[in-house]
């Protein structure tokens, strides 16, 4: 690196990055960049280092790619997917689910977009002054392995093969198009969830080091994003997680542990694919008898679902736990709702918005009884 390269570097980003009317300079920032090849290594690191401050914000992998792709274009994720890998030999050891984030960056394996280097450029800076920007979020404590001292090995516990079974079922329910095999599907994967939930619960109150709890950060994409949320608040609170919402940034974030948030993400994923496929035959049928489908058709159906979903996971809750679990379960409510306190001191309320049309109502609440998520038999009592 030479003070000239910084130089170019620099000069780019006073003009593209921190200018009053930085877009009006964006042509000026690639034009500098894009006549100094030997400025590409400096480049490169200034964008590494826009990653670990991300990081140091609270960010996660996944959740940058989430918002490149929201608010910029797929040339831009390859880019952010690239520097991510890059900066990993310069980051510290993180948690097996931060590790799982990295192994699923789109692009991996494929040769980048071939382009000029004044558009290279002006896509490069688009990106940084996106990173630069980043507001700080909560941070996730990393999972950590508890038999080794606390400080976490970077890889994923094998998947239990409850956990492989739930997630047979769930693929086969989004896919058969036949509405009483899906519902009989459905159906099983929640009484497994059930079970993979309380059998984690009881291993972890025999195990000499206690687990503790953990959050995640699940997209939750417009449109029709509040019902979205109401949906995963309803699939985590069935499933002894906590989940707080932040529309801006378009996620939830899932407190609970861990084993439970393996399958609030699976079950919340399934059911808005199912959802979606309800929603898309129940257009249909309205279209076939003359009514115009709109989008508050779609936002009273989704909220709709979401409300039924809720009570209908509440209730199941409810037939599935003896006596002898209830103080298991309360001492990991108790530390599920410290640590979701602990993370987010101040939360507000809201209202769902835009709930107009009754015929999407009623389609919706239908399309979340046909889900089967009624009452099932006991869970037999640990010995």
């Amino acid at each position: 690196m030479t003070s000239t390269t910084t130089s170019t570097v620099e000069r780019a980003f006073e003009a593209a990055l921190y200018a009053a009317d930085a877009d009006s300079a964006l042509d000026t920032g690639a034009s500098v960049l894009a006549a100094d090849p030997a400025a590409d290594a400096e480049l490169a690191r200034r964008g590494r280092e826009f990653v670990a401050a991300a990081w140091r914000r609270g960010w996660q992998p996944a959740d940058v790619v989430r918002i490149v792709r929201r608010e910029l274009d797929d040339v831009h994720v390859h880019l952010v997917s690239a520097l991510i890998r890059e900066q990993v030999p310069d980051d510290r050891p993180r948690g097996p689910r931060w590790t799982a984030q990295l192994e699923s960056l789109p692009g991996s394996g494929e040769a980048p977009p071939r382009t000029d280097r004044f558009s290279h450029a002006t896509a490069v800076l688009e990106l940084y002054r996106l990173l630069l920007r980043l507001p700080s979020l909560e941070p996730l404590d990393d999972l950590s392995d508890h038999g080794s001292g606390g400080r976490s090995t970077g890889k994923a516990r094998p998947e239990s093969r409850m956990l492989t079974r739930i997630r047979a079922l769930l693929a086969k329910a989004e896919a058969t198009g036949f509405p009483e095999e899906a519902e009989a599907l459905t159906a099983k994967a929640q009484e497994l969830t059930a079970r993979h939930s309380i059998d984690e619960a009881l291993l972890g109150a025999r195990a000499t080091a206690k687990d503790a709890p953990g959050a995640c950060r699940i997209g939750v994409e417009p449109p029709y994003e509040q019902a979205k949320a109401v949906l995963l608040d309803a699939v985590a609170d069935a499933n002894h997680c906590r989940s707080v919402w932040n529309e801006p940034l378009a996620f939830s974030t899932v407190v609970g542990f861990e084993a439970d948030l393996e399958v609030v993400e699976l079950l919340y994923a399934s059911l808005l694919v199912q959802a979606q496929t309800a929603m898309t035959k129940a257009e249909a049928a309205q279209r076939a008898g003359g009514r115009r489908r709109t989008k508050s058709f779609r936002q009273s159906f989704l909220a709709a679902y979401a409300h039924r979903i809720g009570i209908r996971l509440a209730a199941a809750a409810e037939t599935q736990v003896t006596d002898d679990l209830l103080p298991v379960l309360a001492t990991r409510e108790v530390a599920v709702t410290a640590e979701a306190d602990r993370m987010f001191p101040e939360t507000t309320t809201t209202r769902l918005r835009g709930v107009t049309d009754a015929a999407g109502w009623t389609e919706g609440a239908e399309a979340a009884d046909r889900a089967q998520v009624g009452a099932r038999p006991r869970l037999p009592r640990p010995s």
